[in-house]
């Protein structure tokens, strides 16, 4: 019999984070040969000393076995750790975190984690039951238009091509070569983006920098030139929006780079930069040790000057009623995601949330957080990026890996306990609106990570060698990608879909990744599968918000159902050799296939590497 476990709704009635004020039951099943008298549950908010309530008696569970119960709130938020202790006859014993949310007596096992938010946080409804889509915009579609107060020392090429990835192809000057896609181009797309039912795009940076990826910026208040104009910026969110398309943008706000109006070391742009004058109004921004040629810079990039956040100056000029977050939310843009948000303060994550809600209560803040943001630590503290004061969202790393893993290494038990770690710790509203991707511009593309070689510790030589996959392998990987996108976007959160991964791109890391949008020989196979999940998943209104609850696990084969007052689902996935037979209660007698396997006499039959999505309405 399990002592306790988290996980499970006889243990634990919510299993997720809870607001302030609000109750949760726990329970444990204690062995009544241990003679019990005793119950407490041992809590600890973080920094503070452990408090002790004491659990009540609740009945016999069988004959060896008994419950003790209470119910807990807090009044303010934080992370909370928690332990049981009993006293019996044989002295005092210990119920703590074993792992995989199980509870059992082991003095020197961990406290479990219990998230309290703060009672009135919401997040933005629009984007629930959505899709995203993700483009770097400079190799998505080039709208032909020809460009103003483009630099001529930009090195334009051949759409299609391999992005430079050589030290002497680029003549000494890294990430300046470009294939020009523009914001008109993605605008002429946007009929495409709306087959694939996409309902929001996340543009990485578009601002004015100086180098492809545009992760350097080098103006926050001008569309880079290439990319065209802030007349395009507006043209573009409002043709999306005719779609049911909302654009969010990229806010690079750690750093900026050196060749800018704010650093401005190569005097390029007509401003007294940091770098020109400590008289500059922009002095203060950056982290000088040794003037001026000696300064902190991002992961030691000296082209990637940082700037101090909590500097009232550059926060007024961010996060002001004036500032950059408000400029582009009026401009048409219904969000931010925040470049590596682990490294802006929280004073800094603070003012944006203020700046952002004040001027649209329903745009979205998405922070870039690799690790569980529940219980990240960065800056010596840890964070709360989503107890209502900061962010609405991350990107979804941990539920990547989950997805992936499983898919390639095939161990069901270790993808229901990425995912559950996930919706245990997170509040619900923001596990609704998670950024779910399988694949970005930071990582590998999703195929070629699951039927490719693993490039880590591996330099660009040997990516480049290994950055297409054999003709078998590909269409190993594009049946793998299928599986893994049926999780993606069946799973709580918003699937995100990195450009192209929908018709089959390949590519290593940066810049193997960021090749040009494929849109002469796409494959049709894939393609049409992205559409259907599109179709099903913004047809399918438990995709919103309904809960997760793991099904069946075995090995192999994983299957969970989402489910809410009107209906549920079933997500089945055998990577087994085998056949593996599910069995399904009588309620889903009659139920609909939406793709895959149907089931026979309530049971599901499932063919090795097969697949099914099965809904009944209540």
């Amino acid at each position: 019999m399990t002592v306790f476990d988290s996980r499970k709704t006889e243990y634990k009635d919510k299993i997720r984070a809870i607001a302030t004020d609000e109750k949760v039951k726990f329970r444990i099943v204690v062995p009544r040969s241990m003679s019990c008298h005793a119950a407490q549950l041992c809590i600890t908010k973080e920094g503070e000393t452990p408090a002790y309530y004491s659990m009540f008696w609740a009945g016999m569970c069988g004959e060896a076995h008994e419950y003790w119960e209470l119910h807990f709130s807090a009044t303010t938020s934080g992370l909370y750790f928690y332990h049981f202790e009993l006293e019996t006859d044989w002295g005092k014993s210990f119920i703590r975190n074993v792992g995989h949310g199980i509870g059992d007596f082991a003095p020197d096992g961990a406290d479990f984690q219990q998230t309290v938010y703060n009672a009135d946080f919401t997040t933005p409804d629009w984007i629930k039951g959505g899709i995203i889509y993700q483009i770097f915009p400079d190799r998505f579609y080039f709208s032909g238009e020809k460009k103003k107060g483009v630099r001529n020392t930009r090195v334009f090429r051949q759409w299609g091509d391999e992005p430079y990835w050589k030290e002497e192809q680029m003549n000494g000057v890294w990430n300046n070569d470009y294939f020009c896609g523009d914001l008109k181009g993605i605008e002429e797309k946007l009929p495409y983006l709306a087959d694939l039912s996409v309902s929001c795009i996340y543009l990485n940076p578009i601002f004015e920098a100086n180098s492809n990826h545009r992760y350097d910026t080098a103006d926050y208040e001008k569309i880079d030139p290439l990319l065209g104009t802030y007349e395009d910026f507006e043209s573009l969110c409002k043709s999306a929006e005719k779609y049911g398309i909302k654009v969010i943008l990229d806010g690079v706000f750690s750093h900026t780079g050196i060749d800018s109006r704010y650093f401005n070391k190569f005097e390029n742009y007509d401003s007294v930069g940091a770098y020109n004058s400590r008289e500059s109004k922009y002095y203060e921004w950056y982290k000088f040790t040794d003037y001026p040629d000696e300064y902190k810079s991002w992961w030691g990039i000296k082209l990637l000057p940082e700037v101090i956040e909590e500097n009232e100056s550059y926060r007024e000029y961010i996060c002001g009623e004036n500032g950059i977050l408000r400029k582009w939310l009026k401009a048409g843009a219904s969000g931010w995601r925040l470049d590596v948000a682990d490294e802006l303060p929280d004073v800094f994550l603070d003012d944006v949330r203020k700046a952002v809600k004040s001027e649209n209560k329903n745009a979205i803040i998405i922070g870039e957080v690799w690790e569980d943001a529940t219980n990240k630590e960065a800056y010596g503290a840890r964070r709360r990026y989503l107890l209502g004061e900061q962010l609405d969202s991350v990107m979804n790393y941990p539920f990547c890996d989950a997805v992936l893993n499983f898919i390639r290494f095939q161990n069901a038990d270790a993808f229901f306990d990425g995912v559950m770690s996930i919706i245990e710790n997170y509040p619900p509203q923001v596990v609704n609106v998670l950024m779910n991707h399988i694949g970005t511009h930071d990582t590998e593309r999703a195929i070629t990570r699951l039927a490719g070689p693993d490039p880590e510790g591996y330099g660009r030589q040997w990516q480049h060698e290994h950055n297409k996959l054999s003709v078998y392998d590909y269409l190993k990987g594009i049946s793998m990608l299928k599986l893994a996108s049926l999780i993606q976007f069946t799973l709580p959160g918003v699937p995100s879909v990195y450009y192209g991964d929908e018709v089959g791109m390949q590519g290593m890391k940066d810049p193997f990744n960021r090749g040009c949008m494929e849109w002469k020989e796409q494959n049709e196979e894939l393609l049409k599968w992205y559409k259907r999940l599109g179709e099903i998943r913004r047809g399918t209104k438990v995709f919103k918000d309904g809960e997760f609850i793991p099904f069946f696990s075995s090995h192999k084969t994983a299957a969970y159902k989402r489910a809410d007052d009107n209906s549920e689902v079933i997500v089945a996935v055998n990577l087994d050799e085998e056949m593996v037979t599910i069995p399904l209660g009588n309620e889903w007698g009659n139920c609909y296939t939406l793709l895959g396997n149907a089931p026979v006499n309530n049971t599901l039959y499932l063919e090795p590497y097969r697949y099914s999505l099965i809904i009944r309405y209540k």
